[in-house]
């Protein structure tokens, strides 16, 4: 379950994307690891999270990056 969702329309000419933000939760179901591991390591392995106020947000292709920078 996607919890935000940021709408960005851009100038005339220019297609509309739709982003969603990946919470915590939601990354560590995709990579398979437990939400702890994934808070006390996020910092140390490099997940790109962002701080959205005081919480941890994650773009899904930032994520997929930091994948496959990590299997290179």
């Amino acid at each position: 379950m996607i919890e935000s969702e940021i709408v960005v329309t851009e100038a005339p000419g220019r297609r509309r994307a739709s982003r969603q933000l990946m919470t915590l939760a939601e990354v560590a179901d995709y990579l398979q690891k437990p939400k702890s591991w994934v808070y006390e390591n996020w910092s140390v392995v490099g997940i790109p999270f962002k701080r959205v106020g005081n919480q941890l947000r994650c773009r899904p292709a930032d994520l997929e990056n930091w994948l496959d920078n990590l299997a290179s």
